[in-house]
């Protein structure tokens, strides 16, 4: 029970877990949302870890100044494009396998689903695009590997996606953290980041199955 609610404490309360991190463990800070951001990117299993939030609050704490910039950037950029080749290798060498029993009972049907329609209609660029969908995040890569797609072209897409997420979210928090209506009202903020891309990814799947069915009609 305790994993239980310290998992939702870091979903929900990612402010103030990360705050209390930093201040009472900051020589492990670094190693922690290199960790978070890895396992969210690179295991196909995990898509559960709050990416966008926590991005969001390592800028907000480096215009604190309770981050470094500099390091917090290569910390997370370095996570977010080593995970998604970590999972796109794993993907083309071991996907199949992996959707099958035993294996596919621990990965999620319906967001390998979602990921699939949404990787057919936006091709390679679903890769950069993905980035800012939770679960389809974690999924995108992994279907990659499992279709083969050139692996260069790939890391490419990958590498290009990962700086477009890191800065543009962290810069975010960077430049909103300091409001004081942004401060106060972090929570909600942070719930949004989670929310809305998944709606918005469950909705464009929804619309492009829909459009598909017509068509066959």
């Amino acid at each position: 029970m305790d994993i239980i609610s310290n998992y939702l404490d870091l979903i929900f309360h990612v402010d103030q877990v990360l705050q209390s991190w930093v201040q009472t463990n900051a020589d492990l800070t670094y190693g922690l949302f290199f960790l978070i951001i890895f396992i969210e990117t690179g295991l196909v299993f995990m898509p559960f870890l709050p990416g966008d939030s926590l991005l969001f609050m390592i800028g907000a704490l480096c215009s604190a100044e309770l981050l470094s910039p500099t390091l917090s950037l290569w910390v997370c950029l370095s996570a977010a494009i080593l995970g998604d080749q970590v999972n796109y290798t794993i993907g083309r060498h071991f996907g199949k396998h992996l959707l099958r029993p035993p294996f596919s009972k621990w990965i999620k049907q319906e967001g390998l689903a979602r990921s699939e329609v949404f990787f057919a209609q936006w091709g390679a660029l679903a890769i950069i695009l993905a980035r800012f969908m939770p679960f389809i995040r974690t999924f995108a890569p992994f279907v990659a590997g499992i279709s083969k797609m050139n692996r260069l072209t790939f890391t490419s897409f990958n590498a290009l996606g990962a700086l477009i997420w890191v800065v543009g979210v962290g810069l975010l928090g960077y430049t909103l953290g300091e409001i004081p209506w942004v401060k106060s009202h972090v929570q909600a903020l942070v719930l949004a980041l989670i929310i809305v891309p998944g709606l918005l990814a469950i909705w464009g799947t929804l619309k492009s199955q829909t459009q598909k069915k017509t068509s066959l009609h």
